[in-house]
């Protein structure tokens, strides 16, 4: 469907494609909405019912249903297009955090029980426009080296959009009631969903219909689907830790909460995993996917490895820098196996499982730090992290091994 064919194409290569500008701008619009609507709904439930308690566990329900529902969300996108699913899930979306909003605008406005309510069924609406845009891009730029570089840049402006979302939800806050936060985030899904469902390249998306995937091809589709799905597990679970470990090490540094420290750490993270996306995406890399795949892996476990001997804040930093340079190669590369995995008609839900695997993994993660700090020393903790990601990366690779084995192969783009 593109009309952009270059041998090693650029970033402008990938703009350059009919309408890709105005359907990534608009998916962006509404993907900035998952950066403001969580901060802005733990702020807002925790003041409307002066309990931590009750905003953890609405956070939970929140989470727990948009995560873990997101593959069902998907497989209606990839059954019956995205024109026709998108709509009705973003008027839901939007409704149930309307009536989020009235809720809690007024503090001891609203009973835990139908905040927790509302909350999950807000989850459970989330439109999973990261996946389908994806998906689009997996059409409108077939040729795989294209490909690779439209996902490299999907992955960093992601990322971006997961940073400037609080910073806005901050600046918010400082004007209004933190309810308005929640309001911000329904408008912008609004808007970015309308335009991304308006663009001729989605609306020419067909509906899948019926999923097949019985016999011993589709075997083959779950096999293969398990090494990027479980990559992104092991990463998720790794930035998971991180987060937590990060603070408790500034603390050990005799910094209050963390302090300043804690943002100059995880900003050197995110800075190490947008230069390592842009450049992924810049290489005409001659191994498949698959083979890339563990080496990225496990370059993240050695980063980890070497931050648990970190002395200060500066050296962490930098190690934070290193191992987030392998963050967004290795999803990106998780990212493009799934598409070749699946089926056309199958894409958006091959990139929903990996993108659960990240959050689902990130949410274990956390939980396993808050174990790991109370037993044994960070620098350990980092260790013991980037071992377990290194045995991620030795599971990827010989689930590689074991796809090239088999008789039954899958076509590739």
């Amino acid at each position: 469907m593109s009309s952009t064919s270059v041998a090693r194409p650029s970033y402008a290569a990938v703009l350059r494609i009919p309408y890709a500008r105005r359907t990534f701008a608009a998916a962006l619009l509404g993907r900035l909405s998952y950066g403001v609507v969580p901060l802005s709904v733990m702020l807002a439930v925790t003041r409307a019912s002066g309990s931590y308690a009750v905003a953890g566990v609405v956070m939970a329900l929140f989470s727990g249903t948009s995560v873990f529902l997101s593959p069902a969300r998907a497989a209606l996108i990839d059954r019956y297009g995205p024109c026709r699913a998108l709509v009705p899930m973003v008027a839901a979306y939007v409704t149930a955090l309307g009536v989020l909003t009235v809720a809690v605008w007024r503090p001891g406005g609203a009973s835990p029980l139908v905040l927790g309510a509302v909350t999950a069924v807000a989850g459970a609406c989330t439109p999973p426009l990261g996946p389908t845009m994806r998906a689009v891009w997996g059409r409108i730029a077939p040729e795989r080296p294209l490909l690779q570089r439209a996902y490299s840049l999907d992955g960093v402006a992601e990322e971006l959009l997961f940073v400037s979302g609080p910073l806005l939800v901050g600046v918010l806050v400082g004007l209004a009631p933190p309810a308005a936060g929640i309001v911000v985030g329904a408008v912008l899904m609004v808007a970015g969903a309308a335009g991304f469902v308006s663009s001729p390249v989605v609306r020419e998306v067909p509906p899948g219909g019926r999923k097949r995937g019985s016999g011993p091809a589709g075997r083959l589709l779950v096999r293969e689907l398990g090494r990027p799905v479980g990559a992104a597990l092991g990463v998720g679970l790794a930035l998971g830790v991180v987060d937590l470990l990060v603070v408790a090490f500034a603390e050990g540094q005799g910094q209050s909460h963390g302090g300043a420290g804690v943002a100059w750490v995880l900003a050197a993270m995110s800075a190490g995993s947008a230069v390592g996306g842009l450049l992924n995406g810049a290489v005409a890399w001659r191994s498949p996917a698959g083979a890339r795949l563990p080496l990225m892996v496990a370059g993240l476990g050695l980063a980890l490895v070497g931050a648990g001997l970190a002395p200060g804040l500066g050296t962490l930093a930098a190690a934070a820098a290193g191992a987030g340079f392998f963050v967004a190669p290795a999803l990106t590369t998780a990212y493009l196996i799934a598409d070749e995995t699946a089926a056309p008609e199958a894409r958006v839900q091959a990139g929903a499982w990996v993108n659960t695997a990240v959050n689902a993994g990130s949410t274990a993660g956390t939980a396993a730090a808050g174990v790991l700090v109370g037993w044994l020393p960070t620098g350990v903790c980092f260790a013991v992290t980037g071992g377990v990601t290194l045995l991620t990366a030795v599971a990827v690779a010989r689930g590689a091994r074991r796809a090239r084995g088999t008789e039954v192969s899958v076509p590739l783009a």
